[in-house]
């Protein structure tokens, strides 16, 4: 491979748009980041803007390239990874969006999803997508759109309506993927794990479902082509008369945490890796089987290589962890993150104190929207140094929480946890997590693996990377943490058990 070519990654996140330039041993060359607006319409509502969001992502490959010297058509290939869930629908004759795009975080179809359940149909949804029905997922969000979005001004004598123009394929659906893919390529594609999460694709048949589009009354024409995540006949190439004049093929993409998943080399059964961001998304490679869970976590398609079978996860998103480290901050009982772990140390244990970190409810595998945040077993000695301590070992615990459905759904003994994200840059918090799930904790030199993973992915399928095994060897361990004290945390654990118990349920309406 020639030592001047690159793969670039477009990693376009809730709040910011960037673009990664990785080289052959998987280290970052280049790296630009710009945030767009976050838009609140209504208490609950969440969007964003689809054309900042694209013109965002165009000023960011630029700068990268610029920033490195490098030219576009040095770049091998590009790939993808987004926010998952996030849903848009636009004009295929303009492009142009017919409304601001719907965040995963969104609940204005909350009622719609309760309508569901009320009717009896949410164990078929379950069965068929792996999904535990949610208005965080894009079926819901698609259909709002359909009802609610503004006629569209065309040459007909009077607006059409989108639903209308939508059954005549005149409206294009897509998550925040598909409207990259399609700027970059003219081409209106989706991947394997985007596709599993919008609660309108079988996971078992790999198709999307007559029965799920009756349901959300999503016509099938609007939909996207559903490819592999590595994909050697590629999503398209971009245009050597647009931006980066350049024809640079598009040859991969994934949902973030499955892309974090790759970058991590999460390749066999049984390979795991917990993402400690705002919160935490936990996920375990369970091979070729779509494992049903029965202890609240979700099942979804982890990635899919070209002419290979589709490898599955088990995923349990916890809801507050870094955000609980802010919060502390928010309190002024820290001044910033780094100085838990010397806090934390400070003191021997907790004192007996445990904070349950339930601001927004408690996700996998509890799911209880009422739970609510929850400090237990302060005495007149509790200094704020026991705080800190409890909110790390609430971080820990939680994992432990979902480590513990993951082995019992899968049958898969992990052996070690690999860690990315914000918060594992902090080794208390390593060593923490070790000892109360009593496995190894690996933590990556390059902690950019959402990126990385969309880099191999898309390298992999243009012959930049030849093999699984040339991407295994180059991830690097930069520490590895062994249980030290794991007996020390059985007895803790039991308690803190007790403590998420008289969290739940805590909300009544009207929030009080």
């Amino acid at each position: 491979m020639a030592t001047n070519t690159y793969v670039g990654a477009v990693d376009q996140g809730t709040t910011g748009t960037r673009f990664m330039v990785f080289d052959h041993g998987g280290q970052v060359v280049a790296n630009a980041y710009e945030k767009h607006e976050q838009i609140y319409p209504e208490p609950g509502w969440v969007e964003h803007d689809p054309r900042e969001i694209w013109e965002n992502t165009k000023d960011v490959i630029t700068q990268a390239l610029d920033q490195a010297d490098i030219e576009a058509d040095q770049l091998a290939a590009i790939g993808v990874t987004n926010q998952r869930e996030t849903t848009l629908l636009w004009d295929a004759d303009t492009g142009r969006p017919v409304h601001n795009a719907i965040v995963w975080q969104d609940r204005r179809t909350t009622d719609r999803i309760e309508q569901l359940q009320d009717e009896g149909k949410a164990d078929d949804v379950q069965a068929k997508t792996g999904l535990e029905p949610d208005a965080y997922f894009s079926a819901t969000k698609a259909e709002w759109l359909l009802d609610n979005a503004d006629p569209i001004k065309t040459e007909r004598a009077r607006p059409a309506d989108v639903r209308e123009r939508a059954e005549e394929g005149e409206i294009l659906f897509g998550t925040i993927d598909t409207w990259v893919i399609y700027n970059l390529t003219g081409n209106h594609i989706t991947d394997v794990t985007n596709a599993s999460r919008t609660m309108l694709f079988d996971i078992h048949d790999m198709e999307w479902d007559d029965e799920l589009l009756e349901e959300f009354d999503v016509p099938r024409e609007m939909l996207p082509e559903v490819r592999p995540s590595s994909d050697e006949d590629l999503y398209g190439h971009t245009d050597d008369d647009g931006f980066l004049g350049a024809e640079v093929p598009v040859a991969g993409a994934l949902g973030d945490q499955q892309a974090a998943l790759f970058g991590q080399t999460c390749f066999d059964a049984g390979d795991a890796k917990n993402t400690y961001g705002t919160g935490s998304f936990f996920l375990m490679n369970t091979g070729n089987e779509a494992v049903e869970s029965e202890h609240g976590l979700l099942t979804t398609v982890g990635f899919q290589r070209s002419g290979e079978p589709v490898q599955y996860a088990l995923e349990g998103a916890i809801f507050i962890t870094g955000a609980a480290i802010e919060w502390l901050e928010d309190m002024d009982l820290i001044e910033d993150a780094a100085e838990t772990a010397e806090l934390a140390r400070s003191v021997d244990s907790t004192d007996g104190v445990y904070f349950v970190p339930a601001f927004t409810g408690l996700g996998a595998p509890h799911w209880d929207q009422r739970a609510r945040g929850t400090i237990l077993g302060m005495t007149r000695g509790t200094r704020k140094e026991h705080v800190v301590r409890a909110t790390l070992e609430s971080i820990a615990y939680q994992t432990r929480d979902v480590a513990e459905a993951m082995e019992a759904d899968s049958g898969i003994d992990m052996q070690s946890l690999r860690v990315d994200g914000g918060a594992v840059k902090n080794n208390f918090l390593c060593q923490l997590q070790s000892d109360i799930i009593d496995t190894d904790i690996a933590r990556p030199q390059v902690d950019e693996t959402t990126a990385l993973g969309s880099a191999y992915a898309a390298g992999l399928a243009v012959g930049y990377w030849e093999t699984a095994d040339e991407l295994r060897d180059n991830w690097q361990v930069d520490r590895e943490f062994e249980p030290e004290a794991a007996g020390e945390y059985e007895d803790k654990y039991d308690r803190w058990s007790e403590a998420v118990e008289r969290s739940l349920d805590w909300a009544r309406d009207g929030g009080d």
